[in-house]
């Protein structure tokens, strides 16, 4: 059965012993035995205080386990002691320990503060008395503090005084007067001391500063101060430092300034520093309102005792006064034609300063087109030094600048703004002398073909353009109006008509630009227009001629090597440029391994050897294209006669126009063949007559001809017109008399090739020719008939070809470089080859 013991002893301990000193045997004064200790498991319980006692369960003994300070653990609570139990299990026993601290000396008396410091007047009495503050000890009882000492003595004396709580309170009395000027300062130490053994101590340094009685007034240095400053300075300028002395010290030698002055004018301009003396600037001096300033001055000691000065201040002055402008009369705008020494603004300038800083002088900042001109009393008139021109200068800023002869000068300006008012004496003036314009042939009546533009210096309605066309020129003897026409506005040319490059390629005219001044002054543009190529027209085979009435076929021999030249096709084109340029392609053919076409010059040669094999006739589709942008084309048809002899050609073309075939009946070409040799020699006889009889028409046919049959040609012929499809190897010159209806023709032969004329309604023969009718009439002028005489290849074919249109372009061409244009032109033209002007 578990039982409990109690039990209480107590142990008396010195503060401050070191850990691990011994309290007690605790086994011993509790009668316990030391394996109880252990099995009991023996442990000391503080509850919230510090542990500073352990328990030694092997020895049995209470040890210090922290150095214990009385101060700190009870501070001057006595007496002072720890509580504690020590508690063993099974049985549960516990036992209350108590360990009373004892103190030990070992705290000295201390002061709040090691300097203590008092002010005395020397007026002080016998027997004042002043508290000090006491000192304060942390041990207890006898030692604690006890008693104070003061040394020296020779003024002071301590006093002390106990109170119930046992503080002692001490003060120290005045035991003989103070002298200040024997002696200002007073030293002591107070020392503090306590019970213990061996005493300890405490001191505090006590300073006594004897205060001098107020019995001296303050006296300035000098009963009046002279000063000067110049006007303008700026504010906290120091004036001058005003001095005063007292002889008494502390509080009652201490002085201070005032200004005594009551005006407003002297209280707000100056300021003074009541402990200093300095006398500053607060406001702003000014020479022209108050030369001369008059400030006085009181001096103060703290026991109210003063005495008085005067400050005379002298103001100096400076050129702080800029001119003054005047603007008397003004003038706003003035016309660019004005006359020189004109008025533009009359003004006046003076200076408040005087002497030299009030002299003014003016003058214009820039070397413009004014000057000044001074007058008496200050007066200045800005007038005109130069021509204006508004074109140059429409606005002006004139500064006039005023100036004084200060040191440094000081200066005003004013600006004057002159604007120059418009006069027209400037005509408008195009962007270029000349202008040129492109445009498409084919266009649309009213398109916009250029912008030309001229400008005009002057302003507003001065410089307002408007833009004319000169109707005075003519193109072909029609107005220009009929074909552009001018914005008036806006400058812009649009075309009236549509034009055609191959009747018109180029136009001047001229352009009158006009501003809207009065008098109007103008001035001219040229403007050329440059009608572009459209491709509008195909090309036209010149030769072979294709026809209804007839055909032409031409002759290989069979014995013809490879690149023969079987005949050449020749065409132009009335467009101009990459539109002119013609190329050739074989289209379709009886026999494409035959025969080919050059690309460039239109020549059909053979590309292999002529067989007999190969059939006598031989149809050829050549098809001739331009380069334009769409391409336009033209299809001939070459008919070849594959033969040696002309029999043999006549039995195959007697039905070439009949585009019939007859292969597929062996009989019939049989009997056909019969015939032909049974009348081979009455052909023959036909042939050579009708070739004769052709030879003599040749000679005619250049003016009576109504068949539209051509005799052959070479196929190489002049290039005339620059279409690069005729070579410049074979000439001819086309001339007749002024005397007859004759043509003679001179042909270079380029080779013994002959040319087959048939009429598709005759079965045996091609003897019969139509009758001949004149081609050209007489000439009705010697300049006609020159022309006439000296026209080229490429107009004879034409006229032959019926092709008017070509024709009346390669005449009136070549009769322009003789000096014919116009409607001249035209009616040569419809003279000599009875064109139709509507063609």
């Amino acid at each position: 059965m578990n039982t409990s013991a109690f039990g209480q002893i107590t142990y008396s301990i010195p503060e401050e012993m070191s850990k691990g000193s011994l309290v007690g045997n605790i086994a011993g004064d509790l009668g316990l035995d030391l394996k109880r200790l252990k099995t009991g498991k023996a442990r000391l319980h503080f509850g919230n205080v510090a542990e500073y006692i352990a328990l030694d369960k092997e020895r049995g003994v209470l040890l210090v386990k922290e150095s214990i300070d009385r101060e700190t653990v009870c501070k001057q609570t006595t007496p002072c002691a720890l509580h504690f139990q020590i508690i063993l299990e099974n049985p549960i026993e516990f036992y209350r320990v108590t360990v009373e601290i004892k103190d030990v000396n070992d705290n000295a008396p201390v002061f709040k503060t090691d300097r203590v410091i008092f002010e005395i007047s020397e007026s002080a009495a016998k027997g004042a008395k002043f508290i000090l503050e006491p000192a304060s000890d942390s041990d207890v009882g006898e030692n604690g503090l006890k008693s104070y000492s003061l040394n020296p003595t020779d003024h002071f004396i301590l006093k002390l005084h106990d109170h119930a709580d046992g503080r002692k309170e001490v003060e120290m009395v005045l035991q003989k007067p103070l002298d200040r000027e024997n002696q200002e300062q007073f030293n002591m130490i107070l020392t503090a001391i306590d019970g213990g053994e061996p005493q300890l101590t405490g001191t505090a340094q006590i300073e006594i500063t004897v205060l001098d009685a107020n019995d001296n007034a303050p006296t300035f240095t000098h009963a009046v101060y002279t000063a000067s400053l110049v006007e303008n300075s700026p504010k906290g300028t120091l004036v001058t430092i005003v001095s005063a002395s007292d002889k008494d010290h502390g509080s009652n030698g201490q002085v201070t300034y005032s200004i005594s002055s009551s005006t407003d004018n002297i209280v707000n301009m100056f300021k003074i520093d009541e402990n200093s003396g300095q006398i500053h600037l607060s406001g702003e001096l000014d020479y022209e309102t108050s030369k001369h300033y008059q400030i006085d001055i009181k001096a103060k000691d703290l026991g109210g005792l003063y005495d008085s000065c005067k400050i005379m201040l002298d103001v100096t002055d400076v050129n702080d006064n800029s001119p003054v402008i005047d603007l008397i009369s003004t003038t706003p705008m003035l016309s660019e034609d004005a006359t020189l020494q004109t008025v533009v603004a009359v003004m006046s300038a003076h200076d408040p300063d005087s002497e030299n800083n009030g002299e003014v002088t003016c003058a214009l900042n820039e070397n413009i087109e004014f000057s000044i001109e001074t007058a008496s009393n200050g007066f200045y008139s800005l007038v005109t030094d130069s021509i204006l021109d508004r074109e140059r200068a429409a606005e002006y800023n004139i500064t006039v600048t005023c100036s004084d002869q200060g040191l440094p000068a000081l200066s005003s300006s004013v600006t004057l703004r002159l604007q120059v008012s418009d006069v027209n004496d400037n005509a408008p003036v195009f962007e270029r002398g000349s202008y040129e314009a492109f445009i498409v042939e084919n266009n649309t009546p009213g398109v916009s073909i250029h912008t030309i533009k001229a400008s005009d210096v002057d302003w507003k309605q001065n410089a307002r353009v408007s833009y004319i066309l000169d109707d005075s020129s003519s193109i072909n003897g029609v107005p220009v109006s009929s074909y552009v026409s001018v914005s008036a506005d806006s400058g812009v040319i649009h075309a009236v008509r549509s034009f055609d490059y191959e009747q018109i390629k180029h136009f001047q005219f001229r352009v009158t630009a006009q501003d809207g001044g009065s008098p109007p002054l103008s001035s001219n543009a040229s403007v050329k227009i440059l009608i572009q190529d459209q491709n509008d027209n195909a090309p036209q085979v010149l030769y072979p001629v294709q026809t209804g009435g007839s055909l032409v076929a031409e002759m290989v021999p069979r014995s013809a090597d490879v690149g023969y030249l079987v005949t050449k096709v020749v065409a132009v084109d009335v467009d101009s440029g990459q539109n002119a340029w013609l190329s050739y392609k074989l289209q379709k053919a009886t026999d494409r391994a035959l025969f080919e076409v050059g690309l460039q010059n239109g020549e059909i040669r053979t590309i292999r050897q002529v067989t007999d094999k190969d059939a006598v006739k031989q149809r050829l589709t050549v098809i001739v294209e331009d380069n334009g942008q769409p391409s336009r084309s033209a299809t001939v048809i070459v008919n070849v006669a594959v033969a040696d002899s002309f029999p043999e050609v006549l039995s195959e073309f007697t039905d070439f126009t009949h585009d019939k075939e007859y292969n597929d009946n062996l009989t019939f070409y049989l009997v056909l063949a019969l015939a032909v040799v049974s009348f081979l020699f009455i052909t023959c006889l036909v042939v050579i007559i009708s070739v004769k009889i052709y030879r003599w028409r040749q000679s005619r046919i250049l003016y009576h001809s109504n068949l539209p049959v051509i005799p052959y040609y070479p196929p190489r012929y002049s290039d005339t017109l620059g279409t690069g499809t005729l070579q410049h190897v074979y000439n001819y010159e086309v001339c007749r008399t002024t005397d007859s209806r004759k043509s003679d023709c001179k042909f270079g032969r380029a080779g013994s090739q002959n040319v087959l004329i048939m009429d598709p309604s005759s079965t045996g023969t091609m003897q019969r020719i139509q009758s001949e009718k004149s081609i050209l009439d007489e000439p009705d002028s010697p300049l006609e008939r020159t022309i006439l005489k000296r026209l080229n290849r490429v107009a004879y074919v034409c006229i032959k070809t019926e092709n008017t249109r070509a024709y009346r372009h390669a005449y009136c061409e070549y009769a322009k470089t003789e000096g014919v244009t116009g409607d001249k032109c035209h009616a040569t033209c419809e003279r000599s080859g009875r064109l139709s002007l509507s063609e």
